[in-house]
């Protein structure tokens, strides 16, 4: 009997499972991308997100991470998804992914501001999501005791306060869709999970937030790969969607 963790459902859904649709076949130029995906990992969508907003060709290819499988691991060491095979060439790794789309595809879309400064501040609110919130949402996720679940919920509050203070609005440059949004808009599609099982309030974190997390879940490359609601509560009832680098 396959472990629960291979036993997830095994293909996107909803308006995910039409995106993914559109990106079945090789491209053009036969295959210059293939993006490894799992349709639930946040991660993923970092990823994902960037090559909707850049409009970058790609062939959509779902992996489940947790099989290990020998051919995946060649591309992905750890077995990590989001990984991408660029000219016969693998990266994995979200963050890394994304800022080599920027690189690669210079006459699509950027996802840094044009100004200096504000790119700087950009990879600051990258380091913010990254060192200050993950890591105090994932205890808040694995914590069963309430009072360390409390304790967790105050740092990710904490987290996100840090990272509101520079939110120009409606996202984190203004009417830019930046990688400072992106590093953080998959939890923002997610965060009425954690209202239901953990007692988060986006309002705790302040009116910016709030705006911001609006403007997030109404932007259409984001609407494009989410998932039907059913298969990501499946999933966190066992905390795996949140769990993959």
């Amino acid at each position: 009997m396959p472990s629960p963790d291979e036993s997830i459902h095994p293909v996107a859904t909803g308006a995910a499972a039409t995106t993914v649709a559109l990106h079945q076949k090789p491209t053009e130029d036969g295959n210059e991308l293939v993006f490894y995906s799992g349709w639930f990992c946040p991660f993923v969508a970092r990823a994902w997100l960037a090559l909707e907003e850049k409009g970058v060709p790609y062939q959509y290819k779902e992996v489940n991470p947790y099989k290990k499988e020998p051919e995946f691991l060649a591309i992905s060491p750890k077995g990590l998804v989001p990984a991408i095979k660029y000219r016969g060439k693998h990266l994995h790794e979200s963050l890394v992914i994304c800022d080599f789309l920027e690189e690669a595809y210079p006459e699509t879309p950027s996802l840094y501001p044009k100004d200096p400064y504000d790119r700087a501040q950009a990879r600051l609110a990258i380091d913010v999501v990254s060192k200050s919130f993950l890591p105090a949402f994932f205890r808040l996720l694995q914590s069963q005791e309430a009072e360390k679940q409390a304790q967790a919920l105050e740092e990710v509050y904490q987290g996100l306060r840090k990272y509101s203070e520079r939110i120009q609005g409606p996202f984190y440059f203004g009417t830019q869709f930046t990688l400072a949004d992106i590093v953080l808009a998959p939890w923002a599609a997610r965060l009425h999970r954690v209202e239901k099982h953990r007692n988060f309030s986006a309002s705790a974190v302040g009116p910016k937030f709030e705006q911001w997390v609006a403007a997030v879940k109404g932007r259409e490359s984001v609407r494009k790969i989410l998932s039907e609601e059913m298969y990501y509560e499946e999933i966190y009832g066992r905390n795996l969607c949140f769990f993959i680098p």
